[in-house]
């Protein structure tokens, strides 16, 4: 295939490891525009933080099971 698919095991590892970096880095945007500056409810803010900070954990896990060989 080429250079970068050939030292790897699974060709689809780049790509488990860029969309859970990706989904990190979209949870740490969503985090520092401040939900709760633009919601009416406080609870609105709590579920949006929530689901920001679970979708971080989420990205961190598939990049972790991507890079490694278990």
């Amino acid at each position: 295939m080429n250079a970068l698919t050939d030292g790897l095991d699974d060709p689809l590892k780049p790509l488990g490891v860029a969309g859970g970096v990706f989904l990190v880095l979209a949870a740490a945007g969503t985090i520092v525009g401040a939900p709760w500056t633009t919601q009416a409810a406080a609870s609105g803010a709590v579920v949006q933080v929530l689901g920001a900070v679970l979708m971080a954990v989420l990205g961190a896990v598939l990049a972790y099971v991507s890079w490694t060989d278990e």
